[in-house]
């Protein structure tokens, strides 16, 4: 039974609550009066008055009480429940719970995680079987009890793909014959085929529907438009103005993941769409890897980059001037229409471009080239440079790679040229021969009226085979190429202008040089576009938009790549061809995110509700209390204990142990193990590293030396007892408090009683104990009431050079060497034999530096080092050195000057004659 968020798993018992009337009446009963006679000796006890008074009936709010607790024990025994789980379906047979599985749920993924596990344990209280079924990654749905379900939902994740058609019609096709509810966990958003999944599942049985109403929030591909990057989100609900940051993510200069920049977006009211763009320079705009709707967690509100957003830079040197009034037959004429819409062009001297490091150089009818040029150019191909020749007059009358292949020629050439189609020529003009599989120009389709009227032959050669990219219908190179170093060389028989071919003014010639990656992509390449490539995944989404290496993913055909829907078998990703990146992203321009619509005979419920509460135990509880009450005000009112004396117990018994057992657990901690301390400054971050410090170096003294310590403490210097701690380290910043007169006194006691407080300013500037810097300054300021002897810096025979290791630096994060401690003695002197002087032997209770040894030491609960310290070996060697000094500091004072006594063993033993 419920009554609004409060239901009863036994509410029959709720019928005693009737007789509580009766027995409030039972307890008001007043027995039969009295028989009055009178008795003469009565008389004597006139104007006598008892110490105690019991009242002739039972006060009303005692009686209240009384009924309170009599209700709270019969409503806890009726099994309360605050906010029980509602009753689903008819509480027997198999149940299915079905996700939707996509992207478009990640957001609320763990909700919905959160509903399908209660669900199951409500079903199997119930001893009902239970299946799952994720519709982007459609299996065979098995039944088997419903805690070895609730088992395999820590290993179902969203996918970045959604449900498609196929995957429908297999999800219909894995249902089987069995009839069984289903508990459809819903992700909010319209695809196609919802509707025949809802029919299919009705078909075994009832469908309940739980659904957040939380709309997705989605990023579409970026695109480069007019110098900047256009940026498009979308959302599911036109609601009201809802404000979005978009950031770039990529690698910094130095190589590491950073973000780049952030564009906002804002939804107006009624909009679905957020526009902005993005200026970024060239160089930056290539180091993007990725853009992301911040906050949001699906691969949908990831739009991954490619070459599309990078702008080749290709450099046109033609072998002739341009002849004014020629345009059309310049040698770069074609060349410009076909390259400027999509590439930063350059033009002038081999020598003046080649400084600008162009992604492409172009050569057209260039025979000759100085040695110092050919030298430049061959250099800038071996490191990866693409150089792409055409040919033409010059170089056919030229000697160019004739008896020898020439470094920056793909093949060897013969004398001259061929002319076909005129009255001198071998034939008719010869068209283009079909594109083999090997060829990057696979796939696409040749014109037939595409011809070549000349060319420079390729000399017949053993490699010559390996070369050919392109032919014509005779057979004859038309594109050749070799590798060179990590570029590579690529020459076109035929000239760059429409003279020797009709090539140019074709649009198979903008997509070769497309094909050979001489143009950024900018437009969304079509199918045909990518016809016959083959394309390996480098990088893949996973639902929550989580970048993951590809691994052994097979390769997509090029024009899936572009059509093909989202799947198992194509994912969400970054996908590299043979000379170019292409991203495939979750998220495409036709989709739109639109609110899932549910016919009226389907229950929906949300997924937000409040956790089930049994409340049985608190009214027990409540009725022992009531009870006790009632013993105590029962006792008052017969006299028996005085209501104050009660009051000063109960307060006590609350207050007293509670203070108490504060101070033991601070002193038990402190003293049951050997613990490091800290100051506690008040700033989060240096408070955190002097504790991640100092258990970093407690850690290397528990595995190298003797010393056992605890998990270090931080100390408040205003209330916490200091003379537990042998250790103190204080990291010096410029704004904490000064200490109390107080707390000043305890601190003089603690180093007057052989305690050791390590300052640190952090700064590597201890010139003068740092007073060069704001630390340093400080530093002075806390130390001036503080009882410390005359410092110096630490000599070279100090007990701090090998109380454990052999030291002469004493580094942390930084590399100063002056470290201050106490000076010794002015008659300390070196005695003849002895290799050490005789120090003071006692411990030094301060030592000053500031190197920042606590962000050296620092490490996490599994031991890595939370920061960098130098760099490589040296690094490594510093962070040595620097647990080195920790060691040593913690020996000494724990051990004093024990190293020092040691060295006087030999003497001692000669003046006992042993």
């Amino acid at each position: 039974m419920t009554l609004g968020a409060l239901g009863f798993a036994t509410p029959w018992l709720l019928w005693a609550l009737v007789a509580l009337p009766v027995l409030w009446l039972l307890l008001r009963a007043v027995p039969p009066a009295p028989i009055r006679r009178r008795f003469p000796g009565v008389a004597l006890l006139l104007g006598l008055k008892d110490d105690d008074t019991v009242t002739d009936k039972t006060p009303w709010w005692l009686l209240l009480l009384r009924m309170l607790a009599a209700a709270a024990v019969i409503v806890g025994l009726s099994g309360p429940v605050l906010n029980p789980e509602p009753a689903r379906g008819d509480g027997t047979g198999p149940v299915l719970i079905v996700f939707d599985g996509g992207w478009t749920g990640a957001q609320d993924w763990a909700a919905r995680a959160a509903m399908a596990d209660r669900l199951l344990a409500e079903a199997g209280r119930a001893g009902r079987v239970a299946g799952l079924l994720r519709l982007t990654t459609p299996e065979p749905v098995v039944f088997q009890p419903a805690e070895a379900s609730r088992g395999r939902l820590a290993g179902l994740d969203p996918q970045p793909w959604e449900p498609s058609a196929a995957l429908i019609e297999a999800a219909a096709a894995a249902l089987g014959e069995q009839d069984f509810e289903s508990w459809w966990m819903s992700d909010s958003v319209e695809y196609d085929g919802r509707g025949a999944m809802l029919a299919a599942l009705e078909a075994h049985g009832p469908v309940r529907v739980f659904d957040s109403g939380r709309g997705a929030l989605a990023l579409l591909p970026a695109r480069y438009e007019d110098g900047a990057v256009a940026l498009i989100a979308r959302r599911r609900d036109a609601a009201g103005m809802q404000e979005i940051t978009v950031l770039a993510q990529g690698r910094d200069p130095a190589g590491n993941e950073a973000i780049l920049a952030r564009l906002p977006l804002r939804f107006e009211t009624g909009a679905v769409e957020a526009q902005g763009a993005l200026a970024l320079p060239s160089e930056m705009r290539a180091r993007v890897t990725r853009f992301e709707i911040e906050g949001q967690r699906s691969a949908g509100a990831v739009a991954l980059s490619d070459d599309s957003l990078r702008r080749r830079e290709v450099a046109l040197i033609a072998g002739r001037d341009d002849r004014e009034g020629l345009e059309l037959l310049s040698p770069l004429h074609y060349l410009h229409q076909a390259l400027a819409p999509s590439a930063d062009l350059l033009e002038g001297a081999l020598l003046d471009v080649l400084p600008a490091n162009p992604d492409v150089i172009i050569l057209a009818d260039v025979a000759s080239m100085t040695e110092p040029e050919q030298a430049a150019l061959l250099e800038w191909t071996d490191k990866g440079g693409l150089l792409l020749r055409f040919a033409g007059p010059r170089l056919a009358a030229s000697e160019l790679s004739r008896s020898e292949e020439d470094a920056l020629m793909p093949v060897r050439l013969r004398s001259g040229g061929r002319t076909v189609g005129g009255a001198m020529s071998w034939g008719a003009p010869k068209t283009l021969a079909p594109f083999s599989e090997d060829s990057p120009f696979h796939g696409l389709a040749v014109p037939p009226d595409v011809s070549v009227s000349a060319q420079v032959m390729a000399q017949p050669d053993p490699v010559l085979a390996d070369r050919v990219i392109a032919q014509l219908s005779d057979g004859t190179p038309l594109v050749t190429r070799k590798r060179v170093g990590q570029g590579q060389v690529v020459l076109f028989h035929v000239a760059a202008n429409a003279e020797w071919s009709s090539l140019p003014l074709s649009g198979l010639f903008v997509q070769m040089l497309d094909r050979m990656a001489i143009s950024s992509l900018v437009e969304r390449p079509e199918a045909e576009d990518l016809a016959g490539s083959v394309w390996a995944p480098v990088q893949v989404l996973d639902g929550f938009g989580r970048a993951r290496d590809a691994g052994t993913l097979p390769g997509v055909a090029g024009e899936d790549l572009v059509q093909a829907p989202l799947g198992p078998d194509l994912r969400p990703g970054v996908y590299e061809g043979a000379t170019r990146r292409l991203a495939r992203n979750a998220m495409t321009p036709e989709r739109l995110l639109i609110r899932a619509e549910w016919p009226a005979r389907i229950p929906v419920e949300g997924l937000a509700r409040a956790p089930e509460t049994p409340l049985a135990g608190y009214l027990l509880a409540a009725a022992l209390v009531a009870l006790l009450l009632d013993v105590l005000a029962a006792l008052a009112l017969s006299g028996r204990l005085m209501a104050g004396r009660v009051a000063v117990v109960v307060l006590a018994a609350l207050t007293v142990p509670q203070n108490a057992r504060a101070d033991d657990t601070f002193a038990v901690m402190a003293t049951s193990e050997v613990v490091l301390a800290y100051v506690v400054t008040g700033n989060a971050q240096i408070d955190d590293t002097s504790r991640a410090g100092l258990l970093g170096l407690s850690d290397t003294l528990f595995f190298r030396t003797s010393v056992e310590p605890a998990p270090p403490m931080g100390v408040d210097l205003e209330r916490d007892e200091l003379s537990f701690f042998p250790l103190i380290y204080w990291p010096v910043t410029p704004d904490q408090p000064q200490p109390t007169t107080e707390a000043y006194v305890r601190l003089n006691r603690y180093l007057r009683s052989g305690g050791m407080i390590v300052f640190d300013t952090r700064d590597a500037d201890i010139a003068g104990f740092g007073a060069g810097s704001p630390n340093g300054r400080k530093l002075r300021e806390l130390a001036d009431p503080l009882d410390i002897p005359p410092l110096e810096a630490i000599p070279g025979d100090h007990v701090l050079t090998r109380a454990f290791y052999l030291l002469q630096d004493f580094p942390g994060r930084h590399m100063g060497r002056d470290v201050w401690v106490e000076a010794a003695p002015l008659d300390a002197e070196k005695v003849e034999g002895m290799p050490f002087r005789n120090l003071n032997d006692g411990v030094t209770p301060v030592v000053i530096g500031g190197n920042d040894w606590a962000a050296a030491w620092a490490t996490d609960v599994r031991g890595n080092a939370l920061f960098p310290v130098g760099r490589g070996y040296a690094g490594e060697r510093q962070r040595e050195l620097a647990y080195r000094f920790g060691v040593n500091l913690v020996m000494h004072v724990l051990t004093g000057n024990y190293k020092s006594d040691q060295v006087h063993v030999p003497a001692l033993l000669d003046r006992l004659g042993q």
